[in-house]
């Protein structure tokens, strides 16, 4: 047996910030217990150890504790919330209690999405191990045990199932057994006054009422041990499994009471219809004569009942399950088939007929169960845990560059055919089953007039492409952009959503502003003009960002254009009155969700700001650039993109996943527009902070940007980059990296990767 001691781990110091999951009282089941007991067990062992509690919830309405953290159960965005509270709490190491049926999802998957997102050394408790697993819980199980640095398990028989079904490695396995009160060994009669007991000979089973208990087995047995010992009391303690409760009331109780009234052993048996607190319990227990458990499930390698029996010194009879066998070799206790009611009853005869019997079991089980007391689980559950924080890979970070890259329209260009750009790919290949739409197209019509070195010809080929796609794209019967167009060019659409038609918008007066041909020029001049009075009328904060940013470069262009001054000043109020409506202490946005291209929102400000002469403008977009800034930046300082599991979360902090190209992006659009109208060099430690999100400076040390090819990935997963290269992170590559190397031409340190020396951003 693979016992831990301090003293081989002498090196390893156990941690002083644990997150522990599993359930929690007032959460009726063993495993809210154990866990209960299990924390209680390691603040007396570790006072100095700061533990964070994390339970289920599985919306029965209970009210925890305050200082438990609740997940929903069936929620899988909780265990991605839980994640980054754990990852930013400064956790040390998770210590997970792992049982079927607790966890939400295909056999409980959706705790794995919690520790998919965590990179904090795991030590996981398995309370069931099957050895014949269905494929959802083969698969949970292997994920687990990948995950963990160490496995604890409570009987010998769970390791040999890791190592003969799993091919667990034995040294990542510590047996250590189910803790219990250390209490001394009393008589029985002694402690039987209270409970109406006197003269009586108490046979006892406690725990949670349910079919797999066997308890019917034993009021079987009770009419032969009644004529035997008149005195014989078996006492059920335990209210019902709450599960059994809500799928079946209290059948199964009043069926095991009528079974006792059937036999003539009503007076007999008695049922304790109550949930009991442990010092409660330990009283029922020590005036107890024989403990029973008539459990019906040979597999069953762990019950706290029984180990609770034997901490206790009680003589047990019980079936041959696997716990079972282990506890109570070398004569600890005694063991009768399954279901067999004779041999149950002539066992408890023996015991009952023999006092001296009785107590030479009672004191090998007590002698026994010292090893089992809660302060030498939490001893050596915390040299376990050391020994995961201390085993756990150091972080490798490699050395990179931070260079700017220079632009490469060729993945872009690869991406294109006659029609315009794709939407998707198979990794780099383009995915034609989902066509083209309107919002890369836009973004590729601008990347043409910003690429700093290309061919005339080559540019004027795909700038008229992508501004081919535009204008068929409109619809003036709706006075809106259709957006999705399929591979064969039908569109799937009479007009497109509000942000789409924002940024074709947008595309417009950047092509009007920089486009390299005069012809480009005009014919984007022409339609903004058209396009812009219907737009206007659009209402969603994007679409209003978008035109604030598409009159922005049209006013750029043509100082006196009325129509886009009007419009600008109207979307920009828009915004400030999004954001008054929205904004709550330490919620400084928009809208009461984060979502995509958040970056936009406070640019558009700064912009329009910039355009109006009005420093209120500014003001707003510098306060909520600074404030998303902050939501985006990780504990270890480096840029960590809003992620999509965030998206449509009323008021909650950021989750980490999945990041996209397009935040980084946005972000740097946003940096270089503050920049223009506020020196604070924080705004240039901000737009190279999200572009190293590229390169590499990011959650998993892993580059998006794969040079070689001009690509870039679609997204950053917690299992590494999503390795397709759509339109979206493509475009969103190389937009950033004109930008960037358009401010290096002012700054050129920039360039070189160089960092900027610059104070947090202050919201």
């Amino acid at each position: 047996m693979n016992h831990v001691s301090f003293g081989t781990l002498a090196g390893n110091a156990v941690p002083q910030h644990i997150a522990l999951i599993g359930n929690s009282l007032p959460r009726r089941c063993g495993i809210a217990t154990f866990t209960g007991h299990c924390r209680d067990a390691l603040q007396l062992a570790f006072p100095s150890m700061r533990i964070d509690s994390y339970a289920m919830d599985d919306g029965a309405g209970a009210v925890y504790p305050s200082d438990v953290r609740l997940i929903a159960q069936n929620d899988v965005l909780a265990y991605a919330d839980a994640a980054r509270r754990i990852e930013e709490s400064g956790a040390q190491a998770i210590w997970l209690q792992h049982e079927f049926g607790i966890f939400g999802g295909a056999a409980g998957d959706m705790i794995l999405h919690l520790l998919d997102r965590t990179r904090v050394p795991l030590v996981v408790t398995l309370h069931t191990i099957l050895d014949r697993p269905n494929a959802d819980e083969a698969r949970v199980m292997d994920a687990l045990l990948r995950r963990a640095g160490r496995i604890m398990v409570m009987a010998e028989r769970g390791r040999d199932i890791l190592l003969e079904r799993y091919g667990m490695d034995d040294a990542r396995i510590s047996v250590i057994p189910h803790g219990v009160p250390d209490r001394p060994l009393v008589e029985p009669d002694a402690m039987k006054a209270p409970f109406g007991w006197t003269g009586r000979r108490v046979i006892l089973t406690f725990g949670l009422l349910a079919p797999d208990k066997g308890i019917e087995h034993v009021i079987r047995a009770m009419p032969a041990i009644a004529a035997r010992h008149p005195d014989a009391l078996y006492v059920v303690l335990g209210a019902t499994h709450p599960n059994l409760v809500r799928e079946q009331g209290e059948t199964l109780r009043t069926g095991l009471m009528a079974l006792a009234q059937e036999l003539g052993v009503g007076q007999h048996v008695r049922f304790i219809d109550q949930f009991v607190e442990q010092e409660q319990l330990i009283d029922y227990l020590q005036a107890a004569d024989i403990y029973v458990t008539p459990y019906l499930n040979p597999a069953q390698i762990t019950s706290g009942t029984l180990s609770y029996a034997v901490g206790m010194g009680k003589p047990v009879i019980s079936t041959p399950y696997v716990q079972a066998q282990e506890i109570l070799a070398d004569d600890r206790g005694v063991l009768v088939p399954f279901r067999d009611d004779a041999a149950m009853a002539a066992a408890i005869d023996r015991l009952l007929s023999d006092r001296a019997m009785l107590g030479g079991y009672a004191k090998r089980a007590y002698g026994y169960g010292r090893q089992m007391i809660w302060s030498e689980l939490a001893r050596r559950v915390g040299a376990l845990l050391g020994m995961a924080v201390a085993t756990q890979p150091s972080r490798f970070i490699p050395r990179r560059s931070y260079a700017v890259l220079p632009p490469d329209p060729t993945a872009i260009l690869r991406m294109s055919d006659a029609t315009g750009m794709l939407q998707h790919s198979i990794l780099s290949i383009p995915d034609r089953n989902h066509g083209y739409c309107i919002d890369d197209n836009a973004r590729a019509l601008i990347l043409m007039t910003q690429m700093p070195e290309m061919s005339d010809d080559l540019r004027d080929q795909w700038t008229t492409t992508y501004a081919s796609f535009l204008q068929h794209g409109w619809n003036p019967e709706r006075g809106r952009f259709r957006n999705f167009m399929s591979f064969d060019r039908r569109w799937l659409e009479e007009e497109g959503s509000e942000d789409s038609c924002g940024r074709a918008l947008w595309a417009l007066g950047v092509t009007r502003r920089d486009a390299h041909a005069r012809r480009h020029r005009e014919w984007a001049a022409h339609l903004f003009n058209i396009a812009l009075p219907p737009l206007s009328a659009m209402t969603s904060p994007r679409a209003n960002a978008f035109i604030v940013l598409a009159c922005g470069a049209m006013l750029d262009a043509e100082p006196d254009h009325a129509l886009a001054s009007e419009a600008l000043a109207h979307c920009a109020d828009h915004l400030a009155m999004f954001l008054t409506r929205a904004c709550q202490p330490d919620w400084t946005w928009f809208e009461a969700v984060l979502a995509y291209d958040n970056a936009r929102l406070p640019q558009a400000l700064l912009i329009a700001g910039r355009h109006l002469r009005r420093q209120d403008l500014v003001d707003l977009g510098l306060q909520t650039l600074a404030w998303i800034a902050e939501q985006q930046r990780a504990p270890e300082g480096h840029f960590r993109a809003v992620g999509t599991e965030s998206f449509g979360r009323p008021h909650h902090c950021p989750l980490p996943f999945d990041q996209q190209p397009l935040e980084a992006q946005a972000t740097i659009d946003a940096a270089i527009s503050a920049l223009a109208v506020d020196p604070d060099p924080a705004w240039l430690a901000l737009a190279q902070s999200a572009y190293r999100w590229f390169l590499g400076d990011n959650d998993l040390d892993t580059p998006l940007a794969t040079p070689a090819n001009s690509g870039c990935y679609d997204g950053l997963t917690p299992f590494g980059p999503n390795r397709n290269q759509g339109a979206e992170s493509l475009l969103a590559l190389q937009l950033a990296s004109c930008a960037m190397n358009r401010l290096s031409r002012t700054m050129p340190a920039v360039a070189e990767g160089q960092d900027a020396e610059a104070p947090v951003l202050s919201a």
